[in-house]
């Protein structure tokens, strides 16, 4: 039986795009993508050498695994099966996924479960996840969170209320949040801007024109450059991160003006990876980009002036997050070879 922050849940029978009943009451989509038809794999073959990632495990997986479960808290790693869960967890390092594993939203890319959850939050979240950090002797900590337009502030307070109670127990240690768009109220981001966090991260995820139908209708690339561009503002200290997914039909050029018009949003940090499809609900990969193609868009980015491109295959938005003011692609070889 799978659980969920420690609570079983009845899955036998349940399938990737099939509703189920979740422990709060409330209905939700497995994978977050209904089945609709008859479903094929993705046309462009089997996927290169390059990314093939370790299979998770290992004694210091298991322990941050059984931190997780004990404070009752959800993971992007696991929730958006991320390839690279072992190397982070046995690194000692989590993403945080803040108010749930249902999201609102119902992005084409995501395999998050999508529902309504009404309102519901977890009080001893902000709390619970600190102890965690604490346990888990953090420098540095990424807390990413589901959609909740069901919420009056998207949850904003919710994440300032779990940045602060962090740096009580651990004021040595940077935090950054990957932030929903809080529907384009900015005042909602300041609230998290003003929490105390070092970095404020909301991800672009695709270029201008293939925005929809990657992203959910109620997301939109100039709402996130607005979010971008308002933190920077308000906040100049901060430092500000958005992430760029590649293989979902995107040109070049397409990609060069997404990386100037974030630039123009004043963000300080770009990262870039291949998109993978996680089930055959989902979009279609439509190209591997190679790891030299990587290479070269890291450098094009650079000399627009970001202060990192951390780019590669398997580069995700929080991959090696504590790394990223290293300036060396995070430690990869040239385009995660």
């Amino acid at each position: 039986m799978a659980e969920f922050k420690g609570i079983p849940i009845a899955t036998t029978g349940i399938r990737s795009g099939e509703k189920y009943q979740t422990p709060q009451g409330f209905t939700a989509i497995r994978d977050g993508i209904k089945v609709q038809g008859e479903a094929v794999p993705s046309p462009v073959g089997l996927k290169p050498t390059w990314l093939r990632a370790k299979l998770p495990a290992g004694e210091r997986f298991d322990e941050v695994r059984a931190t997780v479960r004990e404070h009752r808290l959800a993971t992007v790693c696991e929730e958006a099966k991320c390839p690279n869960i072992g190397e982070c967890w046995n690194h000692g390092t989590a993403t945080i996924m803040l108010m749930g594993a249902v999201c609102t939203r119902a992005c084409r890319f995501c395999s998050v479960d999508t529902g309504n959850p009404r309102g519901w939050l977890d009080a001893e979240e902000p709390e619970n996840t600190a102890r965690t950090v604490e346990l888990m002797d953090l420098k540095y900590v990424v807390l990413t969170s589901v959609n909740r337009d069901d919420l009056p502030d998207g949850g904003a307070r919710h994440f300032a209320d779990t940045v602060r109670a962090i740096k009580r127990l651990r004021p040595g240690t940077a935090v950054e949040a990957l932030t929903p768009d809080f529907q384009g109220v900015m005042a909602d981001v300041e609230v998290v801007v003003d929490s105390g966090l070092e970095v404020f991260a909301q991800n672009v995820e695709t270029v201008r024109r293939l925005t929809h139908p990657v992203r959910d209708p109620r997301a939109g690339y100039e709402r996130t450059l607005a979010v971008l561009a308002h933190a920077k503002q308000h906040r100049a200290t901060v430092l500000t991160k958005t992430s760029l997914m590649l293989g979902l039909g995107e040109t070049d050029a397409e990609v060069l003006e997404a990386m100037q018009d974030c630039r123009a949003a004043g963000v300080d940090i770009l990262t870039l990876g291949q998109y993978l499809r996680p089930t055959v609900n989902h979009l279609e990969v439509r190209r591997y980009v190679s790891p030299a193609e990587f290479a070269a868009y890291r450098e094009q980015g650079l000399a627009l002036g970001f202060r990192e491109v951390v780019a590669g295959p398997l580069v995700r938005s929080s991959y090696r997050a504590d790394r990223v003011l290293e300036q060396n692609n995070c430690g990869l070889p040239a385009g995660n070879a």
